[in-house]
């Protein structure tokens, strides 16, 4: 269940980054370079945070770390 949960909020993160690059590129049509940065930037936080997320639930292991 928890690599269900991972994995959906990976694909929840990408989606704010693909919101936020429209939104971008929407001010870059608007003539707001400003804007477009803003928008790009968040939407690279965005696709960094879905990353971690993605990356963590594939290594995640349930039985935790071997003991010696």
């Amino acid at each position: 269940m928890a690599r269900i949960f991972g994995f959906v909020v990976g694909v929840v993160w990408i989606l704010f980054s693909i919101f936020a690059f429209r939104a971008g590129s929407a001010a870059g049509g608007l003539d707001q370079p400003d804007g477009q940065f803003w928008w790009s930037f968040a939407a690279a936080v965005y696709l960094l945070a879905a990353l971690i997320a993605i990356v963590g639930t594939l290594r995640y292991r349930p039985e935790g770390p071997t003991k010696i």
